[in-house]
């Protein structure tokens, strides 16, 4: 792969990847509630779900998808359903102190933490959309196609992870501050009405505006 070419993709990869989106928030509080590992476990599962729709686009199986109204369709109210139902359980949670040693009663297994980054990183259906139209700008199809797809997800993988596990540390550093009587409370809401916000969001979307 061309030096230029890769430079590019790096740049574009960055400013997608640092942006907040629901897996950062869902990273976020996850680290602030329960621990920063397991957070970076839901960081895990999350990019997990990326690689595997950036391998369905790359495999051409993308394309199908994105343009299956049974399958879009699937992928969008699942994820939105997904994304609500985190919402609403951070709305009615009762905590009143994020404290990690008060909450080891009702801790998650690991398996939970990942497969909520899982769930949450492959519920946006318009990913689908936006990697079956990245890849072909940054692939040469008179070279081998492996190497190059190996070198694109290996280096999205890097940052994505390396953001997740930014903002997840950063939330971990705040948690003491996060800790005072009533704030747990606002955080919880805060969390609860953006996850709700994003799942409403996501309902609304369609190919057209995917695309």
């Amino acid at each position: 792969m061309d030096l230029s070419n890769w430079l590019f993709y790096v740049v574009a990869v960055l400013v997608l990847t640092a942006s907040p989106g629901p897996s950062v928030l869902l990273c976020v509080s996850t680290s602030v509630s329960h621990g920063f590992n397991k957070a970076f476990i839901a960081a895990v599962g999350s990019l997990l779900a990326i690689v595997s729709i950036m391998t369905l686009s790359f495999t051409g199986l993308g394309v199908v998808i994105a343009t299956s109204d049974l399958a879009f369709s699937l992928v969008k109210w699942g994820g939105a359903a997904y994304l609500i139902y985190l919402g609403v359980k951070a709305l009615r949670s009762n905590s009143e102190d994020l404290s990690i040693s008060q909450q080891s009663h009702v801790e998650k297994k690991w398996f939970k933490h990942w497969f909520s980054g899982f769930v949450v990183g492959a519920s946006n259906p318009k990913a689908i959309v936006f990697f079956t139209a990245l890849f072909p700008q940054f692939i040469d199809t008179q070279s081998p196609l492996i190497p190059q797809y190996l070198i694109l997800a290996s280096t999205f993988a890097v940052l994505e992870l390396f953001w997740l596990s930014f903002y997840a540390l950063a939330a971990h550093r705040s948690s003491a501050w996060l800790s005072a009587p009533g704030r747990a409370k606002r955080f919880n809401q805060i969390t609860g009405g953006v996850f709700i916000t994003a799942g409403v969001l996501l309902s609304t979307s369609s190919k057209a505006s995917a695309a």
